[in-house]
């Protein structure tokens, strides 16, 4: 169970700068409408709820296994930067994919 909420914490952090990319990338008549806007605030309410369930997780989880979970976030934000922003996933990117996902398999046997 605190596996998953902590991998439903690095999602929800994950869809969070997701956000905050689409929002980078967009233009805006005052530089302040560039911070406050719904999607910036709704992003950052995510990035505390995030928070708050990791908090949460530790409850379940090892101390050792928290950064190895984190590093999900990275295959998480390409895998939604590949299909939501359009990103590529070049030959390194995707090398690197396959080595932090082979880290957490590891760590996990």
């Amino acid at each position: 169970m605190g596996i998953a909420i902590f991998l439903g914490s690095v999602l929800v952090a994950s869809i969070s700068q997701i956000m905050l990319k689409k929002s980078a990338n967009q233009k805006y008549d005052r530089w302040i409408d560039e911070y406050l806007n719904f999607r910036v605030i709704f992003a950052y309410g995510l990035f505390f709820l995030s928070s708050l369930l990791t908090v949460y997780a530790y409850k379940f989880v090892p101390l050792s296994m928290g950064p190895v979970l984190e590093a999900s976030g990275y295959v998480f934000v390409a895998v939604m930067g590949y299909f939501i922003l359009k990103e590529k996933i070049g030959k390194r990117k995707l090398l690197g994919l396959i080595i932090i996902i082979a880290g957490i398999v590891i760590f996990s046997l």
